[in-house]
């Protein structure tokens, strides 16, 4: 069963919080038989049908918002220090670094939050919308349609700000600003640092252990048969998890805020530290467009392609390819700044 049939099967159960998760996403890096690269999706960027923690337990929802992306090659770091960031072949480098200087010269748009709108088509190719509004202030406003968004909005319905938000937009910032290095480190490890990265060996072990420690308190917890210990990753399997992460944590910060130029140059930045991603020209709907595409080997055989615009760096759509099942799942994105006050009074 892949990511997208245990989806299927997942419907009409109701949708965990924040903090559900981010228990899911430590145990899916952390509990899987073997250390492969995966994505955990949150719902609101990525609407799948729903699906809850008390059902199905942290892991299996961790899973059935998966799929695998990323990858590349990250080298020793420093004598007894685990693996650091990546220094991106000018191939990939040039032109992400120079279109997220394009990006924060122009500037934010004026406004108060950032609207994405998603639009989900599935197998049936029938569209699911999602909106979700990410304010300056940190607060997120969530619908499926824009009279449910005007509604959350209008009546001050905020969802609780996360650690792991704030994080990820303090990790692009730091990009933006210059500090690439630190940021690259600052974003893999956002969600949790279960795989020692800038950790000594020893340190490394320890981070390793404890994530397990609480995975396997997880399961007990849920009544779940408790996974055996394994070791902590090493080699390429450390080194796509790594990258992995690195994808995973800045998409979030991408297609959350993706309207803020500022949080969208450095996630640009970040991405072009990822040495084996593809970029690539193509257009959509008239504009200029650049594709960025992980290694299908990397992920597992499966494909996950983001496209964004060449000018402006905004996402316009991503494409996604099963390598279980060859299904092939886009999603399309709109991005604008807009006013808390203009959306509550209905103008989106």
């Amino acid at each position: 069963m892949d990511e997208m049939d245990l989806m299927k099967k997942l419907r009409d159960v109701p949708s965990p919080g924040p903090e559900a998760y981010d228990r899911a996403r430590t145990a899916l890096q952390t509990a899987m038989a073997e250390p492969v690269a995966t994505v955990v999706r949150p719902k609101r960027w990525f609407s799948w049908p729903k699906v809850g923690v008390a059902a199905v337990g942290a892991a299996a929802v961790a899973a059935a918002v998966v799929m695998g992306t990323s990858g590349g090659s990250v080298p020793a770091g420093p004598s007894g220090a685990a693996p650091q960031a990546a220094e991106a072949p000018l191939a990939v480098e040039a032109p992400l670094v120079k279109l997220a200087s394009a990006v924060q010269a122009a500037g934010t748009q004026p406004g108060d939050a950032s609207l994405i709108i998603n639009t989900k088509f599935g197998l049936d190719d029938k569209p699911d919308l999602y909106y979700t509004l990410y304010t300056d202030k940190g607060q997120q406003f969530t619908g499926d349609s824009a009279k449910t968004l005007v509604d959350a909005v209008a009546k001050g319905h905020a969802e609780p700000a996360t650690p792991y938000d704030g994080k990820v937009m303090a990790a692009a910032r730091l990009a933006a600003n210059g500090d690439v290095d630190q940021a690259r480190i600052a974003m893999i490890t956002a969600s949790n640092n279960a795989l020692g990265v800038g950790l000594s060996p020893a340190e490394a072990d320890k981070a390793w252990a404890a994530a397990q420690a609480e995975t396997a308190d997880m399961f007990r917890k849920m009544g779940k048969p408790v996974p055996a210990p394994r070791p902590r990753p090493t080699g390429k399997d450390l080194e796509n998890l790594i990258d992995n992460h690195l994808w995973s944590n800045a998409e979030h910060a991408l297609f959350a805020n993706a309207a803020d130029a500022e949080v969208r140059a450095g996630v640009l930045k970040l991405y072009a530290t990822i040495p084996d991603m593809i970029v690539g020209k193509t257009s959509v709907d008239g504009q200029a467009a650049l594709t960025l595409t992980a290694p299908p080997a990397i992920l597992a055989g499966s494909a996950d392609v983001l496209i964004i615009n060449a000018d402006n760096g905004l996402p316009i759509r991503e494409e996604i390819t099963s390598a279980e099942s060859s299904e092939r799942y886009v999603v399309n994105y709109k991005s604008s700044r807009v006013t808390l006050a203009d959306v509550a009074a209905g103008k989106i």
